[in-house]
Formats: C-alpha cells, sequence, structure tokens
C-alpha cells in the first residue's frame, strides 16, 4: 500500500473503531481492504467481498416500483427529502453471522458489528428494514427507496404533523439522517430520477440527453451511425420507412452527400419520435432489464431496457465522451469503464432489484470475475459491480447497434482532438500542416469543395478524420512541432510512464494516423534520455575477454583463414589459405580456390612440416564446422576453436 492508503486506512479504522462499527476478531475468514477514491478526492475503505457473495444465497425481496411510488403523490404540494447518515450501517449483524464479514488489514483482523457496504444482500436487508418501520404509513405521507425518504402533504399544516411524526420514528428507531443532504418544506425536488412537483411528475431533463443533443448529420458515416440507432426501434415507431426514407437515400456511398430541408425534417422527426413516451417506457422492476454498453475509442453508449411480455423496449439512453485520464485504455479496460458509468447512473433501477443481463460486444469481459491479479482502478470498479445482480451475455459487435451508435456520435467524435487540450497554435499547426503535406493537401482539398468525393476520409470542424476499422483517426499533417508534442503527450506524460516502442505506437494507432508513424516513434523514443538514464538493461551482461594460452612450442597451434576471391590464375585458383603459426608467427599462404570444399582445404597441405596441430584457431567458415572438417578433427585429437561471430 502507499503512504496515503497507509495513512487513510489506519484512520478510517480508528474511526470506525471508536464509533462501535467494528471489533477485533478471530475469524478464519478474512477479505481483503480496497480504497474507493470519492468525488472530492478523499479515499474511502472498501472490503471486497466478491468471494463471499458468490456463495451468498440472494434475498428475493423486492424494492418498491418507482412508477407506483410516483403514482401516490397525486395531489400532494409540499415535500421533503430525508437522506440516512451511512444508512447501511445503521443495521446491526446477528452477532452470530458476523464472524463471516471478517476482513483482514495491516493493522489487525476485524468483523463488522454493523451492515457494511458490498453485500450482495445488502440493498434488500436495508429496504425491509425501513419498510417495517414505516409500514402503516407508506403510500398514505411517506415513501421510502432505500435511504431515500420522501415526505408529502397536501396542505402546510398536514406537511408539519407528517414530518414531526417521520422525524419521531426515525428518532426512536435510532436512525440518523444527514441534514446535508435533507430537503425541507420543498414544492419542487428530485426524487429518484424525477422532479416532483404539485402539478405531477416530469423526468429528469438529461433523461433521453443522448438523443436530443445528436448533431446535425455531416457526412455519410454520420447518417450511418444514427439510421443505426434508429433502426433498432423501428417497431415501435409508426412509418419509420417513410420518415426515414430521405435519410436513407444518404445511406449509398454512389450518392453525392447532401443534408437538405428535407433530410433534416426526417432527421428531427425521428429523434422527436424516439423520445416519446411510445418508445420510452417506464422502469418496472418486476420485468426483466437488460443494460447494453459500448464503448469505442472515444465516446461510452448504453441502453437500458426492459421486456414487457412482448418485446424490449428502451428506458433510457445514455451516451458520454471517455474521460481523458482513460484515453489511453485499451478496449477491455473501457468497456469495463462504459458499465461502470452506467450502473452508477442508473443504480437507483438496478441496485437490490431483480436480477438483470449485461449485454456487451467485448467477449473478455464475460469473464472478468474468474481474473485472479487485476490493477487497483479494476479492483475497485469489480468492488462496486459486485453489489449488483446481474448474468453477462456477449453478442457480436454487429448485433450491438443502439450501444455502439451512441458511442460513436459524431460530435464525440469531433472532439477527439480535445483530449489533450489542443490550443488555437497548435489548431493552427494542423491547418497549415494540412495545406503542406504533400500526402493530405490534395486530400483535404478535395474534401473541402461542394463536390467531395467518396472516401473513408472526412473534415470535421478543420480536422482530417480516417475512417478505419470501426473507428475515426485524426490524421496528423508532416509538421515538427506538432508530431513531437503527439509523441511526447504518449510517451513522456505521466498516462504514457515511458513505454516501450510497440506500447507507445499501439496507443497512437488508437487516435490518430500519419504514414510516417512507426520511423517517428522509434526515432522519438531512441532519443529519449529520460528512458536511456532510468531503464535498466535486459540483455546478458558482456563477458570477460579471456585471451588464447601461448602455444608450448611451434606447430602445436595455428591460426588460418581463406581470403578472396581475387583473379583467377593459369591453374584456376582465386583465393588463398592462410596459415600461421600463433607462436612463431611463421605465415604460409597456400594458393587455392575461394569456394573450394571442405576436403579440397584439407589437401592443400595446411597442416604443413610439423605435423597435426593440437588445435586451430579460424572463423566460423560453414567449411569449418561441416561434417567432415569435424570428423577430421576429431581422428586427428584436434580441437577446433572458432571466434566470436562478427568478431574473427
Amino acid at each position: 500500500m502507499s503512504e496515503e492508503e497507509l495513512q487513510v486506512l489506519r484512520a478510517q479504522l480508528d474511526d470506525i473503531l471508536a464509533k462501535g462499527w467494528i471489533c477485533p476478531s478471530c475469524s478464519p475468514y478474512g477479505a481483503p481492504v480496497l480504497f474507493v477514491r470519492k468525488d472530492n478526492k478523499d479515499l474511502r475503505l472498501s472490503i471486497d467481498y466478491r468471494k463471499l457473495n458468490v456463495q451468498t444465497i440472494k434475498n428475493a425481496g423486492p424494492l418498491p416500483r418507482i412508477d407506483d411510488l410516483l403514482e401516490s403523490l397525486g395531489g400532494a404540494k409540499y415535500f421533503s427529502k430525508l437522506d440516512l447518515k451511512s444508512g447501511y450501517h445503521q443495521i446491526e449483524i446477528q452477532p452470530r453471522d458476523r464472524y463471516k464479514i471478517a476482513f483482514k488489514t495491516r493493522y489487525g483482523h476485524f468483523e463488522w458489528i454493523v451492515m457494511p457496504f458490498g453485500l450482495t444482500n445488502a440493498p434488500t436487508t436495508f429496504q425491509a428494514a425501513m419498510t417495517t418501520k414505516f409500514r402503516d404509513v407508506l403510500d398514505r405521507t411517506v415513501l421510502i427507496y432505500l435511504d431515500d425518504i420522501l415526505v408529502y402533504s397536501r396542505t402546510l399544516d398536514e406537511y408539519l404533523e407528517h414530518l414531526r411524526a417521520v422525524l419521531e420514528r426515525l428518532r426512536i428507531a435510532k436512525y440518523k439522517a444527514n441534514r446535508d443532504k435533507c430537503e425541507f418544506a420543498q414544492q419542487e425536488l428530485e426524487y429518484l430520477g424525477h422532479y416532483v412537483t404539485p402539478q405531477g411528475i416530469r423526468p429528469l431533463a438529461d433523461r433521453v440527453q443522448a438523443i436530443q443533443d445528436w448533431p446535425d448529420l455531416k457526412c455519410t458515416i454520420d447518417v450511418r451511425s444514427f439510421l443505426g440507432l434508429a433502426s433498432y426501434y423501428m417497431r415501435f415507431v409508426n412509418g419509420f420507412q417513410r420518415i426515414a426514407a430521405p435519410l436513407s437515400r444518404l445511406r449509398s456511398p454512389l450518392v453525392p452527400f447532401e443534408f437538405s430541408d428535407e433530410a433534416r425534417h426526417a432527421f428531427h422527426t425521428l429523434k422527436t419520435t424516439l423520445l416519446q413516451a411510445s418508445v420510452l417506457s417506464i422502469y418496472d422492476p418486476t420485468l426483466p432489464t437488460k443494460v447494453t454498453t459500448d464503448a469505442s475509442g472515444y465516446g461510452i453508449g448504453a441502453v437500458l431496457e426492459q421486456h414487457d411480455d412482448t418485446d424490449w423496449h428502451p428506458v433510457e439512453y445514455f451516451s458520454q465522451k471517455v474521460p481523458s485520464i482513460n484515453t489511453l485504455d485499451d478496449a477491455r479496460k473501457k468497456e469495463l469503464l462504459a458499465f461502470v458509468t452506467v450502473l452508477k447512473r442508473w443504480c437507483h433501477f438496478l441496485l437490490g432489484s431483480r436480477r438483470f443481463m449485461w449485454v456487451m460486444d467485448n467477449n473478455p469481459l464475460t469473464y472478468y470475475k474468474m481474473q485472479d491479479t487485476v490493477s487497483s482502478t479494476i479492483g475497485r470498479w469489480m468492488y462496486f459491480i459486485d453489489q449488483f445482480d446481474f448474468t453477462s451475455k456477449h453478442i457480436s459487435g454487429s448485433s450491438n447497434k443502439a450501444a455502439d451508435a451512441l458511442s460513436r456520435r459524431p460530435d464525440l467524435c469531433a472532439l477527439v482532438h480535445s483530449t489533450f487540450g489542443l490550443d488555437e497554435i497548435l489548431q493552427q499547426h494542423f491547418v497549415n500542416g494540412y495545406k503542406s503535406d504533400r500526402g493530405f493537401s490534395t486530400l483535404h482539398v478535395d474534401l473541402s469543395s461542394d463536390q467531395s468525393p467518396t472516401s473513408n476520409y472526412r473534415i470535421v470542424d478543420g480536422y482530417l478524420l480516417l475512417h478505419t476499422r470501426g473507428k475515426d483517426l485524426l490524421c496528423v499533417p508532416q509538421d515538427r512541432i506538432l508530431r513531437t508534442r503527439l509523441l511526447g503527450e504518449y510517451h513522456d506524460s505521466r498516462l504514457a510512464g515511458h513505454l516501450c516502442v510497440a506500447h507507445t505506437l499501439a496507443r497512437l494507432r488508437q487516435r490518430f494516423h500519419w504514414p510516417d508513424i512507426i520511423s517517428d516513434v522509434n526515432w522519438y523514443i531512441q532519443s529519449c534520455a529520460v528512458c536511456h538514464r532510468n531503464k535498466g538493461r535486459h540483455q546478458l551482461p558482456y563477458g570477460e575477454l579471456k585471451p588464447l594460452p601461448i602455444p608450448r612450442a611451434s606447430g602445436l597451434s595455428i591460426a588460418m583463414d581463406v581470403t578472396g576471391p581475387f583473379p583467377h590464375d593459369r591453374l584456376g585458383h582465386d583465393g588463398i589459405l592462410t596459415v600461421l603459426d600463433r607462436l612463431s608467427k611463421y605465415a604460409r599462404f597456400l594458393p587455392c580456390k575461394y569456394h573450394a570444399t571442405a576436403p579440397e582445404l584439407a589437401r592443400t597441405g595446411c597442416f604443413g612440416s610439423h605435423g597435426v596441430p593440437e588445435d586451430i584457431v579460424s572463423d566460423r567458415d560453414t567449411r569449418f564446422k561441416s561434417a567432415f572438417w569435424t570428423t577430421l578433427m576429431v581422428e586427428s585429437s584436434t580441437n577446433m576453436k572458432p571466434s566470436s561471430p562478427r568478431h574473427p
């Protein structure tokens, strides 16, 4: 653990020990601890109960239906919302079961006296406890969904009486509320994803923000992306083909793209139709639920759907740009990020409800719980995910139309350049670079014209994008300042961590394209002073120099080599076999054929008048390593001593 984590661990253990929430334990079980970064950047101690949750029998107690709760508010004019402080910790655990939820830390082994977060049955247990305390006033003056309590009344006098009664019950039951999150005597407030007012209930404005904010279509690729989402729900839209006809014609690469008034009208009509109540359903916790997610290089998309015995109906759409800190992550981590993001957004729907289905098109995510070793970030995400009851299902990418389209909204794609904060100077480098770059200049001019050719390239906000393998890559022109800035972001920054050539190149290719990207990455990393100074060598150390021993007498050790080819003499020789006595330095130069075989070299009289030597030093010529030469040396009891490669 880091120094910060150790300090937080000690402080939070001291705090919950002083509050009487935990006590020392000698349980045979022990769950590991995790740390979750809160919105204010502080760390919060969490316990990883994944293995315990797998063995736990799920509590079937349902959470109340949200639409049923809201229907009880007819005629109410005054509202108060109460939020219980550390609600789960206000439920005591039976003494006989406390050993099961023990956890181990560096500073001791402890078990919970109160109910902790992270247990799979915690939401339904808490809801059952609250229902028991307020059963006689539920749906009359009080609505309860987990730790969110809504008090409602028709008149101000009734409101004061009802609020006093609720607070009295909380006092008797010793439930404590969080004053900072409570709202009193309001005529309009947010509750369970809706605005509650005396005039009625309306959904939050951002419920279908992903569809509402879809920008105008600028090219064929944008049309295909939007129609991919719209056609996924065409069975719920009356006259879909008639409405979408002007847009459908623009999908063909043979038709020049022109976003006419007729096409714009069809686009806005389809958006309006998708947002109508006949398409978007009210969430019902008793119906089968499906969450479909997808993540592209620059966006996250998701759809929450439910089945009404007839078909799957969308409840809510969601789309957002990938956070800057996650832009360098691999596809698997981005897919997991998409799931965590929508779980947080739809927590009031999915937490504690009946089991739902998570659908994704990244197959490794189906088995993420089986991974033994994960990073600290993914570990915290998995801890959060494990509070939900769901099954995983993999589908092919071509079948994941709705979430895929939402993750690839053209406005999110246009923001691909914003991750690195391209200021006006760098933006100008892009514009000027396209004009001067020999590879991109003609293409940029053609695509900027009114009659742009059909191509995988397109221009968005002045930037040239290449659509390949289902994603858009930002084309980087030949500009030294621009490319050096991008290489620095992907190699030198804190998010990059001075990765090797292969990893740096792989990450750059997820977002950018230029012809010389491989050579540029190689050059940049080879010239990185930080890498040269700090990275250790992974090759074996060089061996020590060991000179050959001095021969005892002349003729015992010789060195030999074949040189050439030279012009042929009258006998056809074009090479010279040099034989050197290593002690006396007496040398003989014997004519031979440069390409002579091993037996022919042996017949040149290379051993001389001194007889057969004890050892011969030579290079690694294939003739001196041949089977004939090896057998000859064995028969003559001579040792061959070949020199090291490239250093004869």
